[in-house]
């Protein structure tokens, strides 16, 4: 039986780096854990309400969160920061920043939010992820929609890329696993700078499953 592991804490240290830099007491690690996890899905929510386009969420690649005693600094790499700074007359990176603030326990830290631009979005398999689940919430062909990802990704440039989508798929009441891929890929060669994200998107189906990995140069 194959032993299934995460591609990216696979390679934590070889050709990935961590999301969260900090160091916290054994007492205080789980609360510090929860609350980046916090902070990373008010972003998301924030985004996706927000600056819904027409071809994705505001394409989010990664949060990364660096802590000091009383700074907690995040930094968005977005695909399309246009949408962010232009939603509410430039204003949306302060209520963002305000609802965060919110959200966490403690009101006396304080609280940096920087954005950095992705040069080339669609490299990024969370962005990629976001354009498939719009377009199957849309109700267009998944095998349809993963060719299309598979197009964008390769007009980046891209070593290689495979898409996964599981759950009913067009609506059939038996749930599949269907894939394809562009390139190589090559999940076992710990070296290979593999990217991945795994997306779930509600449809009037049901829930469906998406799993991307992309072979950087």
């Amino acid at each position: 039986m194959a032993q299934k592991i995460n591609p990216l804490g696979f390679r934590l240290g070889v050709t990935q780096n961590d999301r969260s830099h900090w160091f916290a007491q054994q007492r205080n690690y789980s609360k510090d854990l929860r609350e980046d996890q916090k902070i990373r899905t008010c972003i998301e929510n924030y985004v996706r309400t927000h600056i819904k386009s027409s071809s994705n969420y505001g394409g989010i690649a990664r949060v990364e969160i660096r802590r000091k005693i009383d700074l907690i600094q995040v930094k968005i790499y977005i695909g399309f920061p246009n949408l962010l700074l232009i939603e509410g007359r430039g204003q949306g990176i302060e209520k963002l920043r305000n609802d965060v603030l919110n959200m966490l326990d403690s009101v006396d830290r304080k609280l940096h939010i920087s954005i950095e631009k992705v040069a080339k979005p669609y490299r990024k398999p969370n962005i990629l992820a976001e354009y498939i689940a719009l377009q199957l919430e849309k109700r267009v062909s998944f095998r349809k929609t993963m060719k299309k990802a598979i197009e964008l990704a390769e007009r980046e440039e891209v070593e290689g890329i495979q898409i996964q989508i599981a759950g009913r798929l067009d609506g059939k009441e038996i749930s599949r696993v269907k894939w394809d891929r562009g390139g190589r890929v090559p999940l076992q060669t710990i070296r290979a700078r593999i990217d991945y994200c795994y997306y779930p998107v509600q449809t009037i189906y049901g829930v469906l499953g998406i799993k991307i990995w992309i072979l950087e140069e």
